[in-house]
């Protein structure tokens, strides 16, 4: 089987568009999350919800980076991925310099777009249903387009020409996670040579964050996560797409190489809608171990799904202990990033594999952002208040997903 590396990066976030950008916030604990604004379609631009921030991406314009065609035809979380996956192409250095839909190191037809995405279509049906239920107007001709939920896989393969396998992957909050692990497989059984992986979502709509607001699990001021005295996750949107390859393609076009991908894990609570179960959890974890065919004590970071709810928190850190083992787990560094950049559901875990690659690419790992007193009964060691550098003896990090559902999916990332 091939050995499958990281050989190009990309990201919209409400941290940075930029690697550079983001690779600062994440390290400097620059958060994104900011006092909810103008949000449209609320009365007055107000939502009327009980929390009061989100994290939403800055000054994003498609139109500096697609047609008006393209932008037309779709929505934000669409338009966030295009851009994502094009800067990871870019940034690997897959594109023909003078012809930017054309691959110039690997056939179209051998490389694959799989992406996750959860609330696709959101900005645009949300006034669009507004405008029927309570006008009887006719609905805007692009509506079906712009609402598919693989929209944005499809745009890309456009925008890319790329004419192999092309999915998206909908698994709620694990969906980039989901996403990157099925390329990961695809690219190591031969199946492709090449694949753009990743998460784009875009649920900061009136009518989403009035949902969420229902559930009582966003919290009132900003998730802190592992704290002691946390109370809820916070919103957020964005997007992050990886370049996968063969390690022997990298090599021959002597690319640059931020990350080996070495297992993937993925398993069903089976137990309920909402309420995770560390088992589910626990299992997804050995089996990105086993797939790896490494050893909990080869462990050296976790990056953890880390919402910031109270059950969120406590089923995984009992997860981590079930899967590493009472001796090993309380001995790897742990950190969530979703008080930087929210949980922006679909796209989130490939915005937490990106922060994990980047960690291992600089041997550090980022810390908690505004948890300060960590929940003594979790038993973890919580990364707080500076970035804590890498154990070289124990090179392979986690990334966590558990979604709503009861669906877990988790990587194992090696430093290269």
């Amino acid at each position: 089987m091939n050995r499958v590396v990281v050989t190009g990066l990309g990201c919209v976030t409400p941290i940075g568009s930029t690697i550079e950008d983001f690779t600062l916030s994440l390290f400097s604990g620059t958060t994104g999350i900011v006092p909810i604004g103008h949000v449209e379609g609320a009365p007055e631009g107000n939502p009327g919800v009980r929390f009061t921030q989100m994290a939403q991406v800055k000054d994003f314009d498609p139109l500096q980076y697609m047609s008006t065609g393209t932008a037309t035809a779709t929505e934000r979380a669409a338009q966030l991925g295009i851009v994502a996956a094009r800067k990871a192409a870019e940034h690997a250095k897959l594109l023909e310099p003078n012809s930017p839909a054309s691959l110039s190191s690997h056939l179209s037809e051998d490389t694959a777009i799989i992406l996750g995405c959860s609330c696709a279509g959101r900005s645009a049906e949300e006034p669009q249903l507004a405008g029927l239920y309570l006008r009887n107007i006719r609905a805007h001709p692009l509506t079906v387009v712009r609402t598919m939920a693989n929209s944005g896989a499809a745009q890309v393969s456009i925008d890319l020409g790329i004419t192999g396998p092309v999915l998206t992957i909908s698994t709620a909050c694990a969906s980039g996670t989901h996403a990157i692990g099925q390329a990961f497989h695809m690219v190591r059984s031969g199946l492709v040579t090449a694949a753009i992986a990743g998460g784009h979502d875009a649920p900061l709509t009136f009518g989403f964050l009035r949902a969420w607001d229902s559930m009582r699990v966003v919290s009132p001021i900003r998730c802190r996560p592992f704290s002691a005295d946390r109370d809820g996750m916070t919103l957020g949107e964005g997007a992050a797409m990886f370049t996968l390859e063969t390690l022997e393609s990298a090599q021959a076009r002597n690319a640059t190489i931020y990350a080996e991908i070495v297992g993937f894990g993925m398993s069903a609570d089976a137990h309920h809608i909402t309420q995770p179960s560390s088992d589910g959890a626990a299992k997804a974890i050995r089996m990105a171990l086993k797939d790896a065919r490494i050893q909990p004590s080869e462990v050296g970071y976790i990056n953890a799904h880390g919402t910031g709810t109270q059950a969120n928190d406590a089923t995984e850190a009992e997860a981590i202990h079930k899967a590493l083992g009472a001796d090993i787990a309380p001995t790897v560094p742990v950190s969530s990033t979703k008080s930087l950049h929210g949980h922006s559901i679909g796209a989130t875990g490939a915005i937490e594999a990106l922060a994990t690659v980047l960690a291992l690419h600089d041997g550090k790992a980022p810390f908690t952002f505004g948890t300060t007193e960590v929940d003594p009964t979790l038993h973890l060691d919580v990364i707080t208040e500076t970035p804590r550098p890498l154990d070289p003896a124990r090179p392979v990090a986690l990334s966590n997903s558990l979604a709503f559902g009861g669906l877990n999916a988790v990587l194992a990332i090696r430093r290269f």
